[in-house]
């Protein structure tokens, strides 16, 4: 078997084995570190020696071995053993947990403690749940592997502090924390739909990950609009994965998808979600996202799109929920349903937020909305500038089409 294949495997089992793990033991941050010394051991002998018939249970008793090695003491190492013999008796260790209690979700709710930082759970969220190495989330996050690694045991640190339990938060911090888990499974799924950095447009590990865990969120919290807004979100939006990137993985935009390879089924759920939460719900920053997204998937064709609905959600959208990248698709939006110089009006509204004139996006925007209206030097010159900031190779060779196209 292939590395690739073997690392792929344990992506998907890392979570699963750490969340048994903590259930078992708790300790977050021991748990974390043997499940890492379990994956290493894994990703060293599976290639080579094949992989075992139950490789959860293989690792979980790998990582249960590490664990223990570490707690053993003269003073404890009897009571610790005979504590860890009890526990594997009462759950065995190739008995992965079922959907009707997935700890992964709990997993998820930890790293999402309020103890943390945004970026930390984030961080601790992509690292445990998502199954990234401390390299991948550093590329993501456009720092140095040594400051992510410091800011992931920092994490750590703070979950043991703090005193956190492995188990659903109580009724009086649920809305925080879940607004907390949404935002992180927000960007998760970003990460995997637009990789932020290197050779791929995108990753199928962690967008399959982020709908798995929306799907579970929703299944929990059945009258929350915004869980299912966001679940919708993720439907609508992964629909258009495989018309994304022509065969030799170039980026297709959205005007110019083959839609026939749109997936049906997750746009025929997507859309049930979002009827029937709009009419249950009052609208959030998720579920108007999702009717964004809805309104789009339902256009037959891209000249069939209907835009001033679409610049009236993006308006729902600011008032709800404003920010800097709401304006900037408002203003696609705009110049779609009003022509390019009303867009760009409205991008010009960013033009004194340094954040966003550093951001590639806004560049690339600004170069396909002066395109629009002719002015083919200046949206060439944009066009470079976008591809000069950003990280993802397939955007950037993608921008460099474009500047060179508006050159023509």
């Amino acid at each position: 078997m292939t590395s690739r294949v073997v690392e792929d495997l344990l992506r998907g089992l890392a979570p699963q084995v750490l969340g048994t793990l903590v259930r078992r033991h708790g300790q977050f941050d021991a748990c974390e570190d043997a499940v890492q010394e379990a994956l290493l051991a894994a990703a060293t002998q599976w290639p080579e020696q094949g992989v075992p018939d139950r490789p959860h249970a293989w690792l979980l008793t790998v990582a249960t071995r590490r664990l223990t090695d570490g707690w053993r003491s003269e003073s404890a190492r009897r009571a610790r053993e005979d504590a860890v013999v009890a526990l594997e008796a009462a759950a065995p260790p190739g008995t992965p947990a079922g959907p009707e209690d997935d700890d992964t979700l709990r997993l998820l709710f930890l790293c999402c403690h309020p103890a943390l930082s945004g970026p930390s759970q984030v961080a601790l969220t992509l690292r445990a749940v998502g199954g990234l190495t401390t390299a991948e989330i550093a590329a993501a996050f456009l720092v140095p592997e040594a400051t992510m690694a410091q800011r992931i045991s920092r994490g750590k640190q703070r979950i043991r502090s703090a005193g956190a339990h492995f188990s659903m938060p109580p009724p009086a911090e649920l809305g925080a924390r879940l607004a907390a888990v949404r935002q992180v499974l927000y960007l998760v799924f970003n990460e995997g739909y637009t990789a932020s950095a290197g050779e791929s447009l995108q990753r199928t590990d962690l967008t399959a990950e982020a709908v798995r865990l929306a799907r579970e969120l929703h299944r929990l919290t059945p009258d929350e609009g915004e869980s299912a807004g966001l679940l919708a979100l993720m439907l609508l939006t992964d629909a258009r994965r495989a018309a994304r990137a022509d065969a030799s993985g170039a980026l297709v935009p959205l005007a110019e998808q083959d839609r026939s390879r749109w997936d049906r089924s997750m746009i025929d759920e997507g859309v049930a979600l979002v009827s029937a939460a709009l009419t249950r719900h009052p609208p959030g920053p998720y579920l108007v996202q999702a009717t964004i997204a809805a309104v789009h998937d339902e256009a037959a064709r891209a000249q069939d799109t209907d835009w001033p609905q679409i610049v009236a959600l993006y308006r729902v959208l600011a008032r709800v929920e404003p920010n800097p990248m709401v304006t900037l698709n408002r203003a696609v939006a705009v110049a779609m349903a009003e022509g390019p110089d009303a867009g760009l009006d409205v991008l010009d509204t960013l033009r004194s937020d340094d954040r966003m004139t550093a951001h590639h996006r806004w560049h690339a925007v600004r170069g396909h909305l002066l395109e629009m209206a002719g002015a083919r030097d200046e949206a060439r010159a944009a066009y470079r500038e976008a591809a000069r900031l950003t990280t993802s190779l397939p955007e950037r060779r993608y921008l460099e089409s474009r500047a060179a196209g508006a050159g023509s």
